[in-house]
C-alpha cells in the first residue's frame, strides 16, 4: 500500500551487445553519499540475466509523453520484441556503464551494481550512480531543475498518473516569514 510509485524505464545490455528496456516500480533512492539507488527485479524477467552478468543499468525517467511506452516496455517481453524499434525509442551511448541511454527520457541515471539481494519474488539490485544526464531544456538560468515541466508519471495501483501541482518546497512548514 505504499503508493504512489515512481514508474521508471530501465535499459540494459547484455555482454553480447544486445539491449533492452524493462518498466521498474519498485526503484528509488538509498543513499545520498555516495549516491545509490536500488531496483527490483523478477529473476524470470528477459532482462535479469543482463543485469546479473554485466552489474550495470541506467534508470530513465519517465514522462506522460512515454507512459504509452512505460506500460508497453514492462507487459511485453524482450525475448520477443526489440522495444526500442516497437517503441521508437533512441539508444544512446552512456558515458560510464555499457548500457544505453533512452534519449527521449528527461534523466538518465547510469548505475553500477554493488550488490544483489534476492528478497523472494524479486532481487534487489543495489547500485551506485555512476552519472546522471538531464535534458538541458528542463535546466533554469540558475542550473536549477524543473522536471515538473517534462509532466513525471507514476504508478499506483495498476494505473499510471501524471504527477499534480507543486504544494510546498521542503523546509516551507517552519520558514521564518518575512516582515513586511
Amino acid at each position: 500500500m505504499l503508493y504512489p510509485l515512481p514508474a521508471v524505464l530501465v535499459s540494459v545490455a547484455g555482454t553480447d551487445g544486445e539491449k533492452n528496456i524493462l518498466t521498474v516500480a519498485w526503484t528509488g533512492t538509498v543513499c545520498s553519499d555516495p549516491p545509490m539507488v536500488s531496483i527490483s527485479v523478477r529473476p524470470e524477467r528477459y532482462s535479469y540475466k543482463m543485469l546479473k552478468e554485466t552489474g550495470e543499468f541506467v534508470i530513465n525517467l519517465t514522462t506522460e509523453e512515454l507512459v504509452f511506452a512505460t506500460d508497453y516496455c514492462g507487459v511485453k517481453s524482450g525475448r520477443d520484441v526489440d522495444k526500442f524499434k516497437e517503441m521508437k525509442l533512441t539508444p544512446l551511448p552512456a558515458k560510464e556503464v555499457n548500457a544505453p541511454l533512452i534519449a527521449e527520457s528527461p534523466v538518465n541515471i547510469e548505475c553500477r551494481v554493488t550488490e544483489v539481494r534476492p528478497l523472494g519474488s524479486h532481487d534487489m539490485f543495489l547500485a551506485k550512480v555512476e552519472a546522471v544526464h538531464v535534458q538541458e531544456h528542463y535546466m533554469d538560468e540558475n542550473q536549477k531543475f524543473h522536471l515538473e515541466e517534462a509532466h513525471p508519471i507514476v504508478y499506483s495501483h495498476g494505473a499510471y498518473f501524471s504527477m499534480g501541482r507543486q504544494l510546498g518546497t521542503f523546509g516551507y512548514s517552519v520558514r521564518k516569514k518575512r516582515k513586511s
